[in-house]
């Protein structure tokens, strides 16, 4: 092999290393409605990828393959192939619990369970029995709601209802809750639509904290948002991927007018 090839392999390597999850030609239907058209994405580890585009574009559903959570609508057919670390998660030997473990999901509107704040965060690690004792189980309520940047204001409470918390504190809870099983990617749908500014910074603030421990894919129709907290960002229009890449690249120059035309708000 030649200097240049070996080099190449090198490269090449490194930029597979870099890739947590890949999409690879994913059309989704709804019964006879066709609602994703082979999109291929690479997530790259490590870091927040932002999927953006007009409601009704394919942003979230692409985000609800990613964890299989499509698989609760059943008229809903995913074709094409959707690897974690290199593994096909459809494969049918997948286990859909393990793969929810290891791709935990935040959604729109806040839904803590109606249950105490320290049992909201201990469900998880329960159920998968990942702690043997109560001591262990402590430990992870505690390092999961620190990591959630809401430690401070609940350490008092933690046996009160979640639900009796701010908007804001409720949404980091359900962050907390998520990263208590140790995934390995975090997907977040408009995690910060419901909130108000000041909770949403917070949000924004931990989600770029997070990403040095985990990889994120965030669907936001908020395009400050979007330069804020990705590195990389994907632009969906009408169930097709238009353009991907570095988010600074694009945001300042897009390679389609249709992105353009969206990020600028000309769009419509």
């Amino acid at each position: 092999m030649t200097e240049a090839a070996t080099e190449m392999a090198v490269d090449t390597a490194i930029k597979e290393s870099a890739i947590k999850m890949r999409g690879t030609d994913v059309s989704v239907f709804y019964g006879e409605k066709q609602a994703l058209f082979d999109v291929n994405l690479d997530v790259a580890r490590n870091s927040v990828t932002a999927l953006i585009g007009p409601s009704g574009c394919g942003k979230s559903t692409f985000l609800r393959c990613l964890n299989r959570m499509n698989d609760t609508i059943d008229i809903c057919r995913v074709t094409g192939e959707i690897t974690l670390e290199g593994e096909n998660i459809y494969d049918p030997k997948i286990d859909v619990v393990e793969l929810r473990a290891r791709v935990g999901m935040v959604f729109q509107k806040p839904n803590p369970f109606p249950k105490s704040i320290y049992e909201n965060v201990a469900y998880g690690p329960r159920i998968h029995g990942l702690t043997n004792s109560r001591a262990e189980l402590d430990e992870i309520v505690e390092s999961s709601l620190r990591k959630a940047a809401i430690w401070e204001e609940v350490k008092d409470r933690l046996h009160e209802p979640g639900t009796g918390l701010s908007g804001g504190q409720q949404q980091r809870l359900c962050i907390a809750r998520a990263i208590a099983v140790s995934p390995e990617v975090i997907l977040m749908d408009e995690p910060c639509s419901a909130l108000d500014p000041i909770a949403t910074a917070k949000v924004e603030e931990l989600i770029d904290e997070l990403r040095g421990n985990f990889t994120i894919v965030i669907v936001t129709h908020s395009m400050q948002q979007a330069a804020r907290v990705s590195q990389r960002t994907a632009m969906f229009h009408l169930g097709k991927l238009v353009e991907e890449g570095v988010t600074d690249k694009m945001f300042t120059n897009p390679e389609t007018k249709l992105t353009q035309d969206y990020i600028t708000g000309r769009f419509g």
